[in-house]
């Protein structure tokens, strides 16, 4: 099984929680691999699935088959290159990966809804994927509203979410990082299924293989 894996924004730990659990998957002897369809301003992301699936023959072409200079949303910074991104590519890219892997990861770039296109959106990619859904959020006061909104669009587009994943991207006294996950679990949202910390380096492999079957 395959996974679309999305943020409330930027900078919630998509890559993180990623890299976290391709690790974990081949660790415990799955063929797991990443896919970063298109990339903005850095390799960091795309270098940081490769490293946690060193064996796994791909590269960053592989991995990425679109890389722009500028740290902005695609949409942006392929105006800055004086491009425009083929929605088609991306797809192929992944069919590619699936083709030759039991198991693909596919990050998103950003938060749910940025534009690849003028037309075309991050959530149109999921969507056209057909991909159940991890939604990462960072574990803080105002996760909750974030979480809720981008789970409502993307039950809008017709796609099942996995599981919510809950990012202490730093260590807080704030009462909301400690209480969030309890409050998830009254409403009638998709389920927590990690709180992931700074500088952890698997997942627990008991809570994620149920989702991907027998190796």
């Amino acid at each position: 099984m395959n996974y679309f894996i999305t943020g409330t924004d930027t900078d919630v730990g998509k890559t993180f929680f990623t890299a976290l659990l391709l690790r974990t998957l081949r660790q415990a002897g799955y063929d797991a691999v990443g896919y970063k369809p298109v990339a903005c301003g850095s390799w960091e992301d795309v270098d940081a699935m490769l490293d946690a699936a060193t064996d796994s023959g791909e590269t960053r072409a592989t991995t990425c088959v679109e890389y722009l200079d500028m740290p902005a949303s695609p949409l942006t910074a392929a105006w800055a290159a004086e491009r425009q991104l083929d929605p088609a590519r991306l797809v192929a890219g992944y069919h590619a990966l699936a083709a030759r892997h039991d198991i693909v990861l596919v990050e998103g770039a950003g938060g749910w809804l940025v534009p690849i296109t003028p037309t075309y959106t991050i959530a149109d990619l999921a969507a056209e994927l057909g991909l159940p859904v991890f939604l990462v959020a960072r574990n803080r006061l105002g996760a909750i509203n974030h979480t809720l909104l981008t789970l409502e669009s993307i039950g809008a587009r017709g796609l099942d979410v996995a599981g919510i994943v809950l990012n202490h991207v730093a260590q807080s006294a704030d009462p909301a990082a400690h209480t969030n996950r309890a409050t998830f679990a009254m409403l009638p949202s998709a389920p927590v299924v990690a709180e992931i910390e700074p500088h952890q380096h698997a997942l627990d492999l008991a809570v994620f293989a149920p989702f991907f079957g027998p190796r």
